[in-house]
């Protein structure tokens, strides 16, 4: 072969394989292993961590008429730093009462400690066990945290959440827990026909019985369930007049704040501490 023709067979097969590459998707980035949260990012056919570099941060004094699920949650926490028996926890109850901040305060009280996060989202729960794989070898302790997390029929996340949670024979090891919130005690739909001890429709399950265990079972696969409740008004007031407080408003404005504070929560639906932080910055905005 000539020279000429080697040069000719080169420039070719630079060309096929700049084309391949245009269809190749891209090298996922490195992991910055110096950052302290995470999100688990998917294009479809390949994932990666992927560092966040601001953090919304939290910090548990923040969190108020929360007191026992606050202890508890950290409690478990520490334990699990200090390499102790720690188990994954399931957040559940009224929207906005303090379900993802708590997560949140922990990544803030612990880092310095080591503590990482990692948030999945529910339909990447599928690539939990490649996550693992990620960060196995690690030193660092991983808190992987999927928010307002739930279930409909034959979705895939459902079945690798639950062999993660306890029944795959591989150990997720012991720098990883899981942490979930969701409004939902039993994460997936539950229908009263389930309930029923017979089927009587052609396609009915025989055992329905056993259909309603496989709905309950994920949830009791998490070690700790912490129930929150809707506030009293009472304690939405108070949680309304630390925010303006932290916010800056001075104390003459704040005493004045009560009945719009409540018109706030009564408009929305909700007396919870995300409405109550909402209201606290816009009277805030709008008086100081």
């Amino acid at each position: 072969m000539s020279s000429q023709d080697l040069s000719t067979l080169i420039s070719r097969a630079e060309r096929v394989l700049a084309q391949l590459e245009a269809w190749l998707p891209p090298a996922p980035p490195p992991i910055d292993w110096d950052c302290t949260a995470f999100r688990w990012r998917n294009n479809g056919s390949r994932g990666w961590l992927e560092g966040v570099q601001n953090v919304a941060t939290i910090r548990t004094d923040d969190l108020h008429h929360i007191e026992r699920q606050k202890s508890i949650i950290e409690r478990n926490t520490r334990h699990f730093l200090d390499g102790k028996p720690a188990n994954n926890v399931l957040m559940t109850g009224a929207r906005g009462t303090g379900k993802s901040s708590l997560v949140k305060a922990m990544l803030a009280k612990f880092a310095d400690q080591g503590l990482r996060l990692i948030e999945v989202d529910k339909s990447d729960l599928a690539d939990l066990g490649t996550i693992i794989d990620l960060i196995s070898s690690r030193p660092e302790h991983f808190i992987i945290f999927s928010d307002d997390l739930s279930f409909e029929e034959g979705e895939a996340g459902y079945k690798a959440l639950k062999s993660v949670l306890d029944g795959s024979v591989a150990s997720p090891g012991d720098n990883v827990l899981i942490y979930a919130t969701s409004n939902r005690r039993h994460l997936m739909p539950e229908y009263m026909k389930e309930n029923l001890g017979v089927s009587t429709s052609a396609d009915g399950e025989i055992h329905p019985g056993e259909a309603v265990e496989e709905k309950v079972s994920l949830s009791e696969r998490f070690g700790l369930w912490l129930s929150f409740h809707p506030f009293k008004q009472d304690d939405y007031l108070d949680i309304v007049y630390y925010w303006l407080g932290a916010l800056g408003c001075p104390a003459e404005h704040i005493e004045s704040s009560r009945m719009e504070a409540l018109q706030w929560a009564l408009e929305r639906g909700s007396r919870s501490g995300r409405v109550a932080r909402q209201f606290a910055r816009d009277w805030t905005a709008r008086h100081v």
